[in-house]
Formats: structure tokens, sequence, C-alpha cells
């Protein structure tokens, strides 16, 4: 038995089911070995302005091989979710250099021998990875790249040029980086045809950080939240090397004809652009991790912050029952984003095996694009994405709000946390766009009987039904309503826009409601079933409560239904408090991976000591 801090035990069996269901399949040598990576190993350098940089540097030397890490993805998702509670703008470089620049080596490299500098040099950490897709100048510009590679029939190579400033591509690609290389995405041309968006990777920037003969890249771009240096980069007819073409199925033979087995340009864009499903395979992990951790140090916090309100002087902070809805309401919605980020990560996993086997499943024939490329690549992972992102930064910002002024403090890690999160509302593909896909999708499907929903305020079979009944409530509703209207497709569909992101939310809330009834349901151990089990249904509580609009709009829920949210959340948190132990030392990262002085015992010592003091009349 383990002996948790309040003094309750915790059955082993308990823990390691817990841990499996929040950190995922990963074995406890390479969880080891990525704690030593995430330790800072020289504190004032580590907080200098390319801090990221070098981190990430340091982080690629000491764990595996990427080529290795791709075989077992539940370990680039725990990388991902670790390196985002450790330093979020470490986590952003990362989730491009492994994801998005490796991920798209990996996937559509027709031969890795052809580029064994470029992994030898991502993989030693010798050159960061960059990926470069937006180009500045309009929006929905991954639908109409202007970005040329141009087929050279006398030498066989392609010629990178960027054709106006308003094509210039936009990225992490400051000149702190020093040696980069990025994926680019560009049109590719053969004998003045165009023949689809491919990717192609180019050396961007030398040792010292300065752009190489044929790139032109701005001074930095910074963003206060989240302190990676942004630039935009143009090329100027760059030769590239026929092998750094990345393209995948696609081939010209020795006659310069060009052949590509997907056909349509559409389909090639979404099977350049399926690196997708690395990056939503594991950003949920790292949003579920910070989440995670958001709450552990807000709870911890709470416990130990006495107040002097009237009512009840000197009485903890979590003893309110509006600090218990918020906090223990963040420990339920992050517990829900694990049960979700899980399922992320096995659909993710599923692809890399379909890959594995010569197959591209489902990315080269998704759904058809209209505002963005990502709901085609994959409808249900894109879906992940966005609720991932918008979960971890409401939880992020609620623990920021109920832990007053402290939330806010750089040092606690709350606002970077907030940030990086925030930042991917466009990154990643543009949440609403995601959204309008999607929902514009459901639309035009049939959907089967949602079926009823259970009286009272259950468990997480009540919250998933009740998901399930919106999703199709408002599927019909919004395919009614564009059957009335007339005109051409944008005078149809402008006026539904918002009604379309709702039913894709609906949707991407329903899969993550689903995945967090089957997980419960799949327990095991009898201890930890009694702690997810109020766990799992506050989440679904509080969460009915935010969506009550919506939800009695649709006819889900009635007014006595809706009134009685906030009495079934006290019973629930009063079921809660005394089980908080096993879910503490499952929900939290090692100390000085975090190194955030919110959580501690004593928060107002923690803090002093990460401050440098002066006494009147000491020399200056």
């Amino acid at each position: 038995m383990n002996v948790s801090p309040a003094g309750r035990r915790t059955a082993p069996s308990a823990r390691s089911e817990l841990d499996h269901i929040v950190q995922g399949p990963c074995d406890a040598a390479f969880m080891e070995q990525l704690r030593v990576a995430l330790v800072p190993a020289d504190e004032p350098a580590e907080r200098s302005t390319s801090a990221p940089v070098r981190r990430l540097r340091r982080l690629v030397r000491l764990l595996p091989p990427a080529r290795d890490l791709y075989q077992e993805p539940a370990k680039l998702a725990a990388l991902q979710a670790w390196a985002a509670v450790a330093d979020p703008a470490l986590s952003m470089a990362a989730l491009i250099h492994y994801q998005l620049c490796l991920g798209s080596l990996v996937m559509l490299g027709p031969d890795p021998d052809r580029l064994k500098d470029v992994f030898e040099a991502l993989e030693s950490g010798r050159a960061k990875g960059c990926y470069l897709i937006t180009e500045v100048g309009s929006a929905n510009s991954h639908l109409a790249t202007r970005t040329e590679a141009a087929w050279d029939p006398r030498t066989g190579d392609f010629v990178l040029h960027t054709p106006d400033p308003g094509a210039a591509k936009f990225g992490s690609t400051g000149p702190s980086g020093g040696a980069q290389i990025a994926v680019i995405l560009a049109r590719l041309t053969v004998r003045g045809t165009d023949c689809g968006v491919f990717a192609f990777a180019v050396d961007l920037t030398d040792e010292r950080g300065a752009p190489l003969p044929g790139v032109r890249m701005s001074s930095a771009l910074q963003t206060g939240t989240l302190p990676l240096d942004h630039a935009q980069v143009c090329f100027d007819r760059l030769r590239l090397p026929a092998r750094r073409w990345l393209s995948d199925s696609a081939r010209i033979d020795e006659d310069g004809i060009f052949h590509d087995p997907l056909g349509a340009p559409q389909r090639r864009l979404q099977r350049t652009l399926c690196v997708g499903q690395s990056l939503w395979g594991t950003l949920p992990s790292a949003a579920a991790a910070v989440s995670r951790q958001s709450a552990l140090l807000a709870l911890r916090y709470a416990r130990h912050r006495p107040t002097q309100g009237r009512l009840a002087p000197g009485v903890p902070l979590l003893r309110y029952r509006t600090q218990q809805h918020a906090v223990l309401g963040a420990f339920a919605d992050a517990f829900a984003l694990s049960c979700a980020a899980g399922r992320a990560r096995e659909l993710w996993a599923a692809s890399m095996r379909q890959e594995a086997h010569g197959t591209e499943g489902d990315c080269a024939a998704g759904d058809a694009m209209s505002f963005g490329p990502w709901a085609a690549v994959s409808r249900p992972l894109a879906a992940y994405k966005v609720h991932a992102v918008r979960t971890a930064a409401r939880v992020i910002g609620d623990c920021q709000d109920h832990c007053g002024f402290s939330g806010h403090l750089d040092v606690n890690r709350l606002p970077g946390y907030h940030g990086f999160f925030r930042a991917f509302e466009a990154a990643g593909g543009d949440c609403k766009l995601i959204l309008f896909d999607l929902g514009r999708a459901l639309a035009a499907e049939e959907h089967p009987d949602a079926g009823e929903v259970p009286g009272g305020h259950g468990g997480a079979d009540w919250w998933a039904a009740v998901c399930r009944a919106r999703e199709h409530a408002l599927a019909h509703q919004l395919k009614e309503r564009h059957t009335r209207l007339g005109g051409d497709e944008f005078d149809r569909w402008n006026p539904l826009l918002g009604r379309a992101g709702q039913l894709g939310e609906a949707y991407a809330q329903r899969l993550a409601a689903e995945d967090t009834a089957r997980v419960v349901a799949d327990v095991r151990d009898p201890q930890l079933r009694a702690a997810l089990e109020p766990l799992a249904a506050l989440h679904g509580v509080l969460a009915a409560g935010r969506a009550a609009g919506s939800l009695l709009a649709c006819g889900v829920l009635d007014r006595e239904q809706v009134a009685g949210l906030p009495e079934s959340a006290d019973r629930l948190c009063d079921a809660l408090l005394p089980r908080l132990p096993l879910l503490e030392e499952a929900f939290g990262h090692p100390r000085e991976v975090v190194a955030a002085p919110l959580g501690e015992p004593d928060y107002h010592r923690a803090l002093a000591e990460t401050l440098s003091w002066r006494t009147g009349g000491d020399p200056a």
C-alpha cells in the first residue's frame, strides 16, 4: 500500500490502473528518461530568450531517435504531455520538431535513405525542425498554396520560389533557432502543369541562425505568452535536390511525366496534410496533462489558503462551494480530457499501423474541404484537437481566476499554460474553421435516433446520453434550416455558420463524453471506481450547467433538471473530497519538472525563495 499525503492508503492496483489511464502505456524506463531530459540543466541559461531551442536540442539528444519513437506513438504523446507541463514554449518547439517536421519525413518520405542527412541532423539535435504551411496574404491559405516548387527537366531538381510578399510563409523560424530544417508545403508544377501541394525538406539557416542562400527571413516576431521567435520566410528561386521532395506515392518518370495514384489535387492535399493526425493524436495528451497539473496547483493553493471573510474567518478557501465547483470541476474536466486523449492517441496509433502496412487510411479520402483542410484529413482527430485545446484553456483560466493574483504570476506556470492553449485556437488547424466544416458535413448525414436521456443527474453514461441527444437535435435543426434557405451555397451557409460551429462542437463533446463513460465502465479496481464515478459525474453535471441554454432550447433537459444541477454538483463534491489523495498522486508531475511554488504546502515561503531580496543600506 502507498500512503497519501493525507494519510489515506492507496491500493497499488488503483494507482497502477489510474496511471495507465492518465499517462498511457509507457514503460517506467522511458518515463525516467523523460524526467531527466526535462529537468533544466543550467538554471540561469535556461531562462534566457533562446532557452526553448536549447532545451529542445538537449531533449532530442537524451531521448531515443524520432524514428524509434514513431514505432510507439504513446511515447511521443507522453513526451509532448510532459514537455507542455515543463515549459509550454519547449512543447511548442517539440510539437513542430517531432510531430510536423519529422512526422512529414516519416510519413511522406518515399525512401529514408534518400533523407539520411536530414534525419541525422534532426535526430542528433544539430538542427531544429520547422514546418511552414501558412501564407500571410490570405485567410484559408492552406486551400490555395501559392509558394511554387517547379521541376527542372534539365537537372531533375526543384526550384522553390515565393511569387510575391503575400505568399510569404510564417512560422517559428526566428534567428535564435540556430541551424534549422523546415518542411515546406509548396505547389508542385511539372512542365507548367499544377500537380498539387507537396512537402519539401529545406535547409533554412546555418548554425548561427543566418538564412542560407535563396532564403529571405524577416526579423523576429515575438509573442509574450509563448516566447518563441516567429518570422516570415520567402524563397528566391532556391534549388532543391530531387531527394528533398517528399513525394509519397507520386513520381516523375524518366520521360518527365508526373504520376500520382491519388489522382485529384484535393486528395493529394489531404494526404500531404496527414501529418496533422500526428499533431492531433498527441496534442490532447498535452492538454490533459497541463489541465491535471493546473487543477492540482489550484487545489493545493485552495487547501492551504486561509480566508478572512466574515461568514467564517480562518476557514481554508477550499471550504467554499464555489471554490469546490471550480477546483474539483477542474479535476473532473482534466480526467475527462485524459479519457479523450487516450482515444485520440489510439486513433493516431491505428493510422500509423496503416502507414506501416503501406495503406493510407482515411487521410486521403475524408470529408470535402470548405473552410480548411483539417476536418477532411481526419474528422474525429480534428474534433479532438478543438475539444482538447478549448477545454484546457478554459480549465487553466478557471484555475487562474480561483487562485487570485497568484494565478497570474509567471513563476506559478498558469499564465504560460493558458497562453499555450490559447495559441492553439489558431495554430495546428483553426478551431473555428474545423467546427464549421464538421457541422456542414454532419448536417448532410442521416442521424439515428439518439434515444432517451435518463432521468436525474447520473454518472458518465447520463452525460454521454445528453450529448448524443443534443448533437441529434442540432443536426436536425441545421439540416432543416439549410433546406429552407435559397440562393447559392454561400448565401445558404453564411447565416448558418454559427449553428454549424455549434453542431461541430457538440460532436466533439459527444466523442469525449462517450470516451469518459467507456473508461469508467472498464475500471477494475473498486477503490479507483469509487473515485472516478463521482469525478466523471461531476464533469457531466458542470458541463450541462455551462450548456444549459442550448440543452433547454433543444429540449434535451427541462427546467427542473437544469435547476437541480448545482445541488447535484454539491453532492458530488462531498463524495470526492475524501478521495482526492488518490487523484493527487496520479495527476501531478515531479516537482523538479513543474518548478512552481504555487503547489507547495507553504506557498509564500516557496515564492519568497524564488525572489532576490535587498535590504535598505545594502550595497547596490
